[in-house]
């Protein structure tokens, strides 16, 4: 009885490494599919503007790395780059090294892994929901 348990337990370590010999490759293939970033036009074309959290990232998976283009009217709109709690209250923060201003009209942003949000810092425009949470893997 005690070899065929021992036989049991070799039977079932044989059969854990095939699979694991059978799937890290797959695993690594994918992870190396994607290493290569991805640069995306906010809005597509028709650019940075209000409302785009309800249509435009829905079918897409960021990741950090990926770069978001912001295109827009540099005399109307700016991007600015913030942290969750001036997201929320749509508040540029006046003092931060985390948050910053683009106005250039054809701004791009390099994802970091986690929470990113952008709004337009221009009075009115946050609260008339003029601003983009994105989540990158």
């Amino acid at each position: 009885m005690v070899a065929q348990g021992r036989g049991g337990a070799a039977t079932g370590l044989v059969a854990g490494v095939v699979l694991l010999c059978v799937l890290l490759p797959i695993t690594g293939a994918a992870a190396m599919a994607r290493q290569a970033p991805r640069t995306y036009v906010v809005g597509d074309d028709k650019g940075w503007g209000r409302d785009l959290n309800s249509w435009w990232p829905k079918d897409k998976t960021f990741y950090a790395g990926d770069v978001l283009v912001f295109k827009y009217d540099k005399e109307l709109h700016d991007v600015t780059v913030l942290g969750g709690k001036g997201y929320q209250r749509c508040e540029v923060p006046r003092h931060s090294s985390k948050s910053w201003v683009m106005r250039t009209g054809n701004d791009q942003v390099t994802l970091r892994r986690g929470n990113n949000y952008f709004i337009c810092g221009l009075p009115g425009h946050c609260d008339k929901n003029m601003k983009l949470a994105i989540k990158a893997w």
